[in-house]
């Protein structure tokens, strides 16, 4: 056989495998330049100073509360965040700022259950009208949460415009999150504007001791950047999770409330909302034989917390909660998904899991749900998903095996730009330092 025949096949070979290898390799050089550009700041929890036993003790203890002063990975969370990151609630340092915003937000979300599960229903349903086909499941979510989030805060339907806005800035915090594509200011800051003009609107109250544009950037973060995009993560994880899994899909949609709340627990389990949450230490913590000093950064690994404790924890078991299973009680379990009590919990940790029920209740209640993309924690392929109404024909082996196909060669290409655009993002928030500047200018002060 000629040379050049041999090299050809080799090379349309080695071509044709580069689904299969490049993606990993990809993930493990951008952690290694991630790394190399933030320092060797950092913690890890579990790890060598603190184990899995006491993840819990060290996230509860009263000098683990520091948000995002003295940590250098705050400019980096800040950068994601902008505009007004220094109003976020997640980043906001304890003091009177900070419990003028979290009463607010408590206000805001104390809606009696029956009325979220109707709000999250009817929300769903105006998302799925005339919705079949293949879809990618957060961007199917977005705009359900968007609404959701916003009659939570006007106490009124959301106009198309007010959804359009709301979107085009989740998307856009989210997708620059996942290094998928850069920041576009512009999309944010009309949402800005928006919010600017409706504050006299909003259903409660807002702090006095506040600027109108610290206002408009609390609401925006808390309520239109955070809710909207964690809510819409969750759900696509938990479709997604249901259509890898027929069995358990039929049983969700069959089963009784409590059934599908364990559903939700385990989806939430394997592919918790929070890949690191950092804390800055504000005294010393003496672990027995060793002091973690203050100013230190803790950096909390929620999926490998989720993991440990668990028999063939990989595996999706919603049964782990049933009560009739356990030694003891749930709240027992490595499971913590909305954070822990004694350290800032999602304040819509009762909230949510309800909403969630309530929309999840309308998409099985419609359609029947078939993946074989990729399913991780980070979702950067945004959930693809072949919805099926029910008692119609499901889809073919082979509609399955091209959208397999598909989603291998399109995370070659997302490998790619997330390597190039996460790497020039980092060094970018490093070079802006917006939370360092930040409370170097209030200390001037």
């Amino acid at each position: 056989m000629p040379v050049t025949i041999v090299i050809g096949l080799a090379l349309a070979a080695a071509l044709a495998s580069l689904p299969w290898w490049l993606p990993g390799r990809i993930v493990a050089l951008r952690v290694r330049v991630f790394q190399r550009i933030n320092g060797d700041e950092g913690i890890p929890v579990p790890g060598p100073l603190a184990g899995v036993e006491r993840f819990r003790e060290l996230y509860a203890h009263p000098a683990a509360t520091g948000r995002s002063e003295g940590a250098a990975l705050s400019d980096l969370f800040w950068y994601w965040l902008a505009p007004g990151p220094e109003m976020h609630q997640e980043h906001l340092e304890a003091g009177e700022r900070y419990d003028a915003v979290a009463r607010v937000t408590r206000a805001l979300l104390a809606v009696p259950r029956p009325e979220a599960a109707e709000l999250a229903r009817r929300c769903a349903a105006r998302a799925l009208a005339g919705v079949a086909g293949r879809v990618r499941l957060r961007d199917l979510m977005m705009p359900l949460w968007a609404e959701f989030s916003y009659e939570l805060v006007f106490a009124e339907p959301c106009p198309p415009e007010a959804r359009d806005l709301v979107v085009a800035n989740a998307d856009d915090v989210v997708t620059a999150l996942k290094c998928c594509g850069l920041r576009h200011m512009d999309r944010r800051e009309r949402l800005t504007r928006y919010l600017l003009g409706r504050l006299p609107d909003v259903r409660v109250p807002l702090p006095a001791g506040l600027t109108p544009l610290e206002q408009a950037y609390h609401l925006q973060g808390a309520f239109f950047n955070t809710a909207v995009v964690q809510l819409s993560e969750a759900m696509a994880h938990l479709l997604m999770t249901l259509a890898q899994h027929p069995g358990a899909q039929e049983e969700a949609r069959r089963g009784d409330d409590r059934h599908l709340d364990r559903v939700i627990a385990e989806s939430l389990r394997l592919h918790p909302l929070f890949g690191i949450a950092h804390r800055v230490t504000t005294g010393p913590i003496d672990l027995g034989g060793h002091v973690i000093p203050a100013g230190s950064v803790l950096c909390f690994d929620y999926p490998a917390f989720h993991r440990a404790g668990h028999d063939d924890p990989g595996r999706f078991d919603p049964s782990r909660f049933d009560p009739a299973r356990l030694d003891g009680p749930a709240k027992d379990l490595n499971h913590i998904p909305f954070g822990v009590a004694a350290n800032r919990p999602c304040p819509a940790w009762r909230l949510a899991p309800l909403a969630m029920r309530a929309a999840a209740r309308e998409v099985l209640g419609r359609y029947a749900l078939a993946s074989s993309a990729a399913h991780t924690r980070s979702l950067p392929n945004r959930g693809p998903c072949l919805l099926t109404p029910l008692g119609g024909p499901g889809p073919s082996r082979a509609a399955l095996a091209r959208m397999r196909l598909r989603d291998r060669w399109e995370d070659v290409w997302r490998g790619l730009v997330q390597l190039v655009l996460g790497t020039f993002m980092v060094w970018d928030a490093r070079r802006l330092r917006l939370c360092e500047r930040h409370f170097a200018r209030t200390t001037d002060r």
